[in-house]
């Protein structure tokens, strides 16, 4: 591949201004008076913030929905917050076990799968154009230079659902994942963790943080994983490695600078269990199946070799009562090697349709891809408080830039020798094809934006917010030598009104949009096709009772995806689809009794089809599976002598599959996870099982003729040790 040209700094030097301006404010302001101020003892924040950590499994407090500190009770717009605590509780190793029981949310795409946290929220895919860290976007080209987030390296997982593109730009109209950082802490934190586990899994982790000087004007954070693996099946490996050093340095008590970095490191096999539908969900015309504990990929063939790291600050100056500047930024880089070898069809050896033989081959194809991303982020942001008689506003003026560069060779097809199902023997020859792409590709982004958070008395909260987006896709093909240049604007808008009540009830209405450039072309037109828009409507309640740590809601909704790209009976690009989701999401978290916690979440989605399309025979089908009813209920009992149990279940209702392609109904199933624990001193230990009765189930069929099992039984046994 062709390395990308080196990028302009004109575009994001002008992004740039703001915040720069900001910050020449701000050091005057505290470097003048800092030899006035007296010495000042910094401890641990004691009142909760949007960024801190959350004792227990309720936070109320989040930026995710607003990019200000604001309590969740006043946000219009559903939103759910995964705690550091919860992930431990539930005995999460990843990003999408950690959602496994957030309404909306469905993280069972494409079945198990080693690779990514392949996810959708409201029936969209949430995995493009990518997750969020901290505020600013893991910008990914949907293909496999996919950004990792590390569990253990985690504060909390905050799911905005719905569009969201007032405050992030390009997005997708499902909603928004958010992972907050660990950050450095005021007062001392020390722990060190071994994990033992399924599949030979050995893990060591470590936590470090507290302040460096006696004053408390720097603190630090230290976290790090280091993990040796295998994965199911194949004797492949599942090795990481990941450290994440950070520093806060508090100048003044106006000012915050917190330096936020990492390094991932991940080397192994590739695991999925993807099978041809026939055979799988439906059997071959002799009546067999494929067994499930088939391994279709090859241990000889398959990896997933990655390197990512990234570097960053968050500034914040508050100047007087009235102004506060923030300024974000970030640069990171992606390399990933990923190849691997999938199964096919069942393929005959003779024309005799009552041989046995005839149904025991599985034909195998191969897949891969070397990629590269670069990326660089800045948010710029100025927040104002103003008081007018009862009325208050709290306006936030941000511009952003963004730029990712991208470098991929892709292949796909090629062969790999068939394999019996019942006697594989694994092994080559792999026939690799040329790439199908060899492009280098740079997106980049620049987008004002505005909002104004309302409040009239102490029960009214209006938010209304706007953006505008400037957008710019450039693809250099080193196949043909072509160059697209796809330039793209948009405004969106937001608006959403709350009502709180004394008792703690809070109904409210929210509008919002969002957009999608997009990267390919009108084959009639040689232009651009428009972006992908979004729209929501959206009512709801929340009830956080009064000196509780209880929280209910409940959302009903109606999305709309619009100039959504389909294909017309020759397979030509044509923009004429749309899509339409409509459900009820529930969710509560309480405490019945002392020292229990309850979790409980309902999507009921009626519709999720397609409305529109070039393809007639797509019109009233879902464009991903989504079951019209999902359901998770987690609970946990910790006694008063340390002994703690915890009991969960996941039910995922029956479907058709994307577009309805499942020749029969994808079956529901309910899978059950479970934990047992001690804590004694400083010591917390605990085992943890997720699909507790290693439960055979398919998580969803694809358009392709593929249908996809869900994650065996996993076992994890942990024990911490804080001091």
């Amino acid at each position: 591949m062709r390395p990308l040209p080196r990028p302009r700094l004109l575009s994001a030097a002008l992004a740039s201004a703001f915040g720069t301006a900001c910050t020449l404010w701000a050091v005057p302001a505290f470097s003048q008076d800092s030899s006035n101020l007296p010495a000042v003892t910094v401890t641990a924040d004691t009142e909760p913030s949007a960024k801190g950590h959350v004792n227990g499994y309720v936070a109320k407090r989040s930026a995710t929905g607003t990019k200000t500190d604001t309590p969740i009770l006043e946000t219009p717009q559903s939103i759910s917050v995964v705690t550091a605590d919860r992930v431990a509780a539930i005995g999460a190793t990843t990003v999408k076990d950690a959602l496994g029981y957030t309404p909306g949310v469905t993280t069972t795409v494409f079945g198990a799968d080693s690779r990514y946290d392949w996810i959708s929220i409201r029936g969209f895919d949430g995995y493009a154009p990518g997750f969020y860290l901290d505020g600013m976007p893991l910008r990914n080209n949907g293909n496999w230079g996919v950004w990792q987030i590390e569990p253990y390296g985690m504060e909390r997982i905050e799911v905005l659902r719905g569009p969201a593109s007032v405050l992030y730009g390009q997005a997708s109209p499902g909603g928004v994942v958010n992972v907050v950082s660990k950050r450095p802490t005021t007062e001392p934190l020390r722990e060190v963790q071994l994990q033992l586990g399924s599949d030979s899994r050995t893990q060591i982790a470590a936590d470090f943080s507290g302040p460096i000087d006696a004053e408390g004007k720097l603190s630090y954070r230290l976290t790090a994983v280091g993990r040796d693996s295998k994965l199911p099946a194949g004797s492949m490996d599942d090795d990481r490695f990941y450290i994440a050093p950070s520093l806060t340095w508090r100048p003044s008590a106006d000012t915050t600078l917190t330096l936020l970095s990492h390094f991932n490191r991940v080397r192994g096999g590739v695991f999925t269990r993807g099978r041809p539908t026939v055979g799988s969900l439906v059997p071959t015309r002799f009546g067999n199946y494929i067994p499930d504990s088939l391994l279709a990929g090859d241990p000889h063939f398959n990896h997933f070799d990655m390197d990512q790291w990234m570097v960053g600050y968050e500034f914040e100056h508050r100047f007087n009562d009235t102004f506060t500047a923030r300024q974000n930024l970030r640069y990171g880089r992606l390399d990933v090697d990923y190849g691997a070898v999938q199964g096919r069809a069942i393929v005959p050896v003779n024309s005799n349709v009552a041989d046995p033989r005839n149904y025991q081959m599985l034909r195998r194809s191969i897949s891969g891809s070397r990629e590269s991303v670069s990326t660089f982020t800045l948010d710029n942001q100025l927040e104002g408080n103003f008081v007018s008689g009862d009325w208050k506003h709290k306006v936030l003026i941000g511009l952003d830039h963004q730029r990712t560069g991208i470098e991929q060779a892709s292949y796909s097809g090629g062969s790999a020798p068939s394999i019996n199902i019942y006697a594989p023997v694994y092994g080559g020859p792999f026939l690799v094809p040329a790439p199908y792409i060899d492009a280098n590709t740079r997106l980049t982004q620049t987008g004002l934006y505005i909002q104004d958070q309302i409040k009239w008395g102490d029960r009214w909260s209006l938010t209304l917010g706007g953006r505008y987006d400037r957008a710019s896709t450039i693809i250099h093909s080193n196949l043909d030598g072509t160059r697209s240049d796809i330039p793209e604007h948009k405004f969106t808008k937001r608006g959403g009104l709350v009502y709180t009540f004394p008792s703690g009830w809070a109904p409210y209405l929210s509008y919002s949009e969002s957009f999608s450039p997009s990267a390919r072309l009108n084959p009639d037109t040689r232009s651009p096709f428009k972006p992908e828009t979004g729209r929501q409507y959206e009512a709801g309640v929340r009830y956080q009772p009064v000196g509780t740590t209880d929280s209910y809601s409940a959302a009903i909704f109606d999305l709309r995806r619009q100039n959504y790209i389909t294909a017309d009976a020759n397979f030509r690009p044509r923009q004429t689809g749309e899509v339409l989701v409509r459900g009820l999401e529930l969710e509560a978290a309480f405490k019945p009794v002392k020292r229990m916690n309850v979790t409980v979440s309902y999507a009921y989605t009626p519709k999720a089809e397609i409305t529109a399309s070039s393809t007639p025979s797509e019109i009233g089908t879902p464009l991903l599976a989504v079951s019209e009813h999902r359901a998770a209920l987690w609970a946990d009992y910790r006694f008063d002598n340390g002994f703690k149990v915890g009991l969960g279940a996941r039910f995922n209702g029956s479907n058709r599959g994307d577009l309805n392609k499942a020749p029969v109904k994808v079956p529901s199933y309910t899978v059950f996870d479970a934990m047992i624990g001690y804590d004694i001193d400083r010591w917390s230990l605990a085992l943890n099982v997720r699909n507790l009765g290693d439960k055979t189930y398919f998580s969803n069929c694809d358009q392709y003729g593929n249908c996809y099992y869900g994650d065996q039984r996993k076992v994890t046994a942990t024990a911490t040790y804080r001091w």
